[in-house]
C-alpha cells in the first residue's frame, strides 16, 4: 500500500469522497469529518483527504488549542500519546484510525501528530510524514522540538531549502537556538549547492563562509552606514571590479552598495551581471527583478509628480496615462516571463494574476490565481484578489465564496482579515443583502473603530 491521489481512489470509495466535498461546500464540517474518516479507513494513503480532514476538524474545534499548564509546565499528550506510540510500533497502519480519532478532538496536537509522523515514517509515506509535522508547524510553531524534527526529516530527504525555512521559523520563536542558527546556515548553503547541481565533493565550508560574510554585511546594513561611507565603499569596490570584472563576490557587493544608495539602475545592471556569473542563482535573479521594479516605480513616481506640479498641462497628463498603460503591459510581460522560467512557483503565479487583474484582463487572471492557491502562505491574499476578480466580472456570488474560504484560515483580526471582511461587506451590499454586509462590517467595527468607513456604515444601520 502506498500514498495515492484522488484519481487512484477505489470506485466504491469515491461516492463518500464526493459527499464529503459537498459537506465542506455547505460548511457542514462535522459531517465532512465523519465522511472523510470513513474514506481514509479504506484509503489510508490518500493524503489530500487527510489534508482536508485536518482543515475541517480545525474548523469544528476552533483551531489550535492553547496548551494547559501546571506550575508553569505545559501539559498534553500524556498516557494517550504513549499508548499510541506502542500501537504505532506494533502495527503503524492499524494505528492510523486511532490516531485520527484523537486528532479529531485536537487536530493540531503536537504529540499526536508526532505519532502520526512516526506511523507514516514506518510505512514509508514521506509526503504524509512531512504533512504530520507541518501541521504542528502551522498550529504550534512555538513547539520548536517538533520543528527541529521536521527540519531533520527534510535534510535526510535532500530538501535543504525547506529545512532552512523551518529553521527560520524556529529562530522567530527562539533567536538564541544555536542548533537552528547553524542549521539554517548549513541548509541555505546546501540549497545553493543543490540548485547549482554541485557535486558531493563541493566545499561546504566555503559556502558557509559566504553565508557568514553575507550575514555580517546584512548586520552592517542594519546598523547603518552614512551615505559618505557607502560612497567610499562603492569607490573601493569599483576599483576592485576594474581589476577583475568576473569576480562574483565583488559584483554582488557592488550591486548591494548601489541598492543601498538607491541607485536602482546601477544596482539592476550589477545584479544581472552577478546572476550571469553565478550559474543561475535564483536569489540574484530575484534581486535583479526587484531592482527593475524599483526603477520602473521611480519613473512612474517622477511622472506623477510632474503631473501634480502641472495640473493644467494636458501633455504631461497624457504622457502619464500612456505610461500607466505601458507599465501595466510591461508588468504582465515581466510576470509572464518569470512564470515561464519557473512555472511551478505559486508566488509567481500570484504576481502574474495580480498584473493581469491590474491590466483589466480578469478572465486571464483567474486561472493564474487558482494555481497560486497551492501556496498556503499566500492563500488568503490570493483568495482576496480572486474575490475581487469575480466581482469585476459581475460574478458577485462567486466572489463572496472566495472571501468566505479565505476567512476560514484567518483567526486573528489582522490587516488581511479586515480587508477580506470589508470586501465581503461591499459585495453583500452590492448584491442587496444589507444584513450580511453589516454583519461583515460589524466584525471590523468591534476591534477597529477607525477602519475606513465601517463606523459610519455600522452606526447608520441602526437608524434605518
Amino acid at each position: 500500500m502506498s500514498e495515492i491521489t484522488e484519481a487512484d481512489l477505489d470506485p466504491s470509495v469515491k461516492p463518500l469522497w464526493l459527499k464529503a466535498m459537498t459537506a465542506v461546500q455547505t460548511k457542514n464540517y462535522g459531517y465532512a469529518v465523519k465522511l472523510i474518516q470513513s474514506v481514509l479507513k479504506e484509503a489510508p494513503g490518500f493524503l489530500d483527504g487527510r489534508r482536508l480532514l485536518r482543515k475541517c476538524a480545525g474548523n469544528v474545534t476552533g483551531g489550535p488549542k492553547k496548551k494547559a499548564t501546571i506550575f508553569g509546565m505545559k501539559t498534553g499528550g500524556g498516557l494517550g500519546s504513549m499508548k499510541l506510540a506502542g500501537q504505532v510500533k506494533k502495527d503503524p497502519l492499524a494505528a492510523l484510525p486511532q490516531i485520527e480519532a484523537e486528532l479529531e478532538k485536537d487536530p493540531y496536537s503536537p504529540e499526536i501528530n508526532d505519532q502520526l509522523f512516526e506511523a507514516f515514517l514506518a510505512l514509508g509515506w514521506e509526503q504524509s510524514a512531512a504533512f504530520a509535522l507541518e501541521t504542528v508547524r502551522s498550529g504550534h510553531p512555538e513547539e520548536t522540538k517538533f520543528l527541529h524534527k521536521l527540519a531533520e526529516f527534510y535534510i535526510t530527504h535532500s530538501e535543504s531549502l525547506k529545512a532552512a525555512e523551518v529553521y527560520r521559523d524556529i529562530l522567530k520563536h527562539d533567536p538564541t537556538d544555536s542548533a537552528a542558527i547553524k542549521g539554517e546556515k548549513d541548509c541555505t548553503a546546501r540549497a545553493s549547492m543543490e540548485k547549482q547541481k554541485w557535486g558531493e565533493d563541493a566545499d561546504i565550508r566555503s559556502l558557509r563562509k559566504d553565508a557568514d560574510e553575507a550575514e555580517a554585511q546584512e548586520k552592517a546594513s542594519r546598523t547603518g552606514l552614512t551615505r559618505d561611507q557607502l560612497e567610499e565603499r562603492r569607490d573601493q569596490l569599483s576599483a576592485k571590479y576594474a581589476e577583475n570584472q568576473n569576480d562574483l563576490a565583488t559584483v554582488k557587493d557592488l550591486a548591494s552598495v548601489f541598492e543601498r544608495l538607491e541607485d536602482w539602475e546601477q544596482a539592476l545592471g550589477f545584479y544581472e551581471w552577478a546572476f550571469s556569473l553565478s550559474n543561475g542563482d535564483v536569489a540574484l535573479r530575484g534581486k535583479a527583478d526587484a531592482m527593475s521594479d524599483r526603477l520602473k516605480e521611480l519613473e512612474m513616481q517622477q511622472l506623477e509628480e510632474a503631473a501634480a506640479n502641472n495640473p493644467d498641462d494636458p501633455e504631461v497628463k497624457a504622457m502619464l496615462e500612456e505610461r500607466k498603460k505601458e507599465r501595466m503591459a510591461e508588468a504582465v510581460a515581466e510576470a509572464t516571463r518569470r512564470v515561464d522560467q519557473n512555472p511551478t512557483d505559486p508566488v509567481l503565479r500570484f504576481e502574474l494574476g495580480r498584473a493581469l487583474f491590474n491590466a483589466g484582463d480578469f478572465s486571464a487572471a483567474i486561472p493564474q490565481l487558482q494555481q497560486a492557491k497551492r501556496n498556503p502562505h499566500i492563500q488568503s491574499k490570493v483568495l482576496l484578489l480572486l474575490g475581487r476578480t469575480f466581482k469585476a466580472k459581475g460574478m458577485l456570488d462567486m466572489g463572496v465564496k472566495q472571501l468566505e474560504t479565505a476567512l476560514e484560515d484567518l483567526v486573528g483580526m489582522d490587516a488581511t482579515k479586515k480587508e477580506v471582511l470589508y470586501e465581503k461587506g461591499l459585495l453583500h451590499d452590492e448584491m442587496g443583502d444589507k444584513q450580511a454586509a453589516i454583519e461583515a462590517f460589524k466584525e471590523i467595527y468591534e476591534v477597529d473603530y477607525g477602519y475606513r468607513d465601517v463606523a459610519e456604515r455600522v452606526e447608520s444601520s441602526y437608524g434605518d
